[in-house]
C-alpha cells in the first residue's frame, strides 16, 4: 500500500473532501458535453487510507537552564543543607509508601477564618469563637508520619546525589517530596494557631510587644513540628507549648536586655523633619479639621444615619486613640449589616466631597487662593 504524504492527510488520518468528490466525479462521470449520458453504475467503494502515525520521539531531557526559575531556587535550597528528618521503623519497611499515605485514615483540615490576632478589639465585636480541628493523638500520629517520611524520602534523594547535581527524575522525585512534606508542615501549624495564642495570653508583655510575641510563637510552633518525634506517644501540644514558653521567656529577656540599654522610648516628635514633612503634615492637620467641621455642623446636609456612621467610621469621637473601627464593627454599633453600613458612607462622602469641593471653587474665585485638596478614601 502506498504511503500517503502528510501534506494531504488531516488530521485524523482523512482525506480533503473536496479532492475526494473530485475523484468521484471523475469516476462517475462521462465524457465531453456532447457525449450521450451513460446508465450511471454504483460507485466501488474507496480503499481504506493508511492513516500515517507521526514517530514519536522521546522528550529531551530538561537541562538545569530549562526549569523554572522557582524549581531551580527551590532544588538549590533543598541541596545547600542536609534534610533533617524523625527517622521511624516503619518507612524502613517494604511497602512503607502505600501504608502511610494510601491506606492511612484521612485527617481533616483545619480552617483558619477565626485566626485574627492583630484585629484591634475596641469591644465593639465579641470575641471570635475557635473553630479549628482538634486532633486526636492517632490522627496526630498520621499526619506526623506523612510528614517525616516526605522529609525522609527527600534525605535519601539527597544521600543518593553524593553533591551531584540531580538529573531530570531525581528533581522531579524531590520537588515532589518537597511540596508533600511542605503541606503537611502547613497543615499541622495551621492545626495547632490556637497554642499561640493560649499561650501569648499568659504572658502578654504590653500592647506594642503583643505583634512580636504572637511571631515569636508562631516560629516557635513551626521548629516544634519539624523536631516532634511521635513515636515516643506524648500529643503535639504538650511538646509545642513548652518550646512556645521557651520562646517568649528567650523574647522577654531580650526586650528587658534592650530596655536596659535604651530607657527612653523612641518619639518621632523628637526628630527634626524637612520642611515639606511639617507642611504636609500641618495641611493634613487642616483638612482633616475641616472635614470634621462639616461633619458636624452639617454643612453637607447629611441624614442622622450618615452622621453616625462617618462619626464611628473615622473615629471623630475617639480621635486621640488612633483606630478607626471596621465596616463590621460600625454596623454592630447601629445595627446595620456590613454592605449597608459601606453604601450610606460612600453617600456620605460624596456628600462632603462635593461640599469641599465649593468652598475650594469659592476660595478661588474669592481671593485667589487655592484651598488644600482633600482626599477622602
Amino acid at each position: 500500500m502506498t504511503t500517503l504524504p502528510h501534506s494531504i492527510i488531516d488530521g485524523e488520518g482523512r482525506l480533503p473532501q473536496a479532492r475526494t468528490r473530485r475523484r468521484r466525479g471523475q469516476e462517475t462521470g462521462g465524457g465531453g458535453s456532447g457525449s450521450t449520458p451513460q446508465p450511471t453504475a454504483m460507485p466501488a467503494p474507496l480503499a481504506p487510507v493508511a492513516r500515517v502515525e507521526p514517530k514519536l520521539t522521546k522528550p529531551a531531557k530538561p537541562t538545569k537552564a530549562q526549569r523554572t526559575r522557582v524549581d531551580a531556587a527551590l532544588l538549590s535550597e533543598l541541596l545547600s543543607d542536609e534534610i533533617d528528618f524523625m527517622d521511624h521503623p516503619d518507612f524502613h519497611k517494604a511497602g512503607a509508601e502505600q501504608r502511610i499515605y494510601t491506606k492511612a485514615p484521612i485527617v481533616p483540615r483545619p480552617t483558619v477564618t477565626w485566626y485574627r490576632p492583630m484585629m484591634d478589639d475596641i469591644g465593639t465585636t465579641s470575641p471570635r469563637r475557635h473553630d479549628g480541628v482538634v486532633l486526636t493523638a492517632a490522627q496526630e500520629r498520621v499526619i506526623f508520619m506523612q510528614f517525616n517520611y516526605a522529609r525522609y524520602r527527600m534525605n535519601r534523594i539527597q544521600k543518593t546525589l553524593r553533591g551531584r547535581a540531580p538529573g531530570a527524575e531525581q528533581a522531579k522525585e524531590l520537588l515532589r517530596w518537597s511540596r508533600t512534606a511542605t503541606a503537611y508542615r502547613e497543615q499541622i501549624a495551621e492545626t495547632n494557631l490556637a497554642l499561640v495564642l493560649a499561650m501569648a495570653k499568659r504572658v502578654r508583655l504590653g500592647e506594642g510587644e503583643y505583634a512580636d510575641l504572637i511571631g515569636e510563637g508562631n516560629m516557635a510552633l513551626m521548629r516544634s513540628v519539624d523536631k516532634f518525634d511521635c513515636g515516643r506517644g506524648f500529643k503535639f501540644s504538650t511538646y509545642a507549648c513548652r518550646s512556645i514558653l521557651k520562646a517568649f521567656s528567650r523574647h522577654g529577656i531580650k526586650v528587658s536586655k534592650h530596655k536596659q540599654r535604651f530607657p527612653v522610648e523612641f518619639d518621632p516628635a523628637l526628630e527634626h523633619g524637612d520642611g515639606v514633612a511639617s507642611i504636609r503634615a500641618a495641611s493634613e492637620r487642616q483638612d482633616a479639621a475641616e472635614v470634621r467641621d462639616i461633619v458636624e455642623s452639617n454643612r453637607a446636609d447629611l441624614t442622622e444615619i450618615e452622621r453616625e456612621v462617618v462619626m464611628h467610621r473615622f473615629a471623630f469621637q475617639g480621635l486621640d486613640q488612633g483606630r478607626t473601627p471596621t465596616l463590621a464593627q460600625v454596623g454592630n454599633l447601629i445595627g446595620l449589616t456590613k454592605e449597608r453600613v459601606r453604601q450610606i458612607q460612600n453617600q456620605a462622602l460624596a456628600k462632603i466631597r462635593m461640599t469641599l469641593e465649593g468652598a475650594c471653587a469659592g476660595d478661588r474665585s474669592g481671593n485667589g487662593h487655592r484651598s488644600p485638596v482633600v482626599a477622602i478614601n
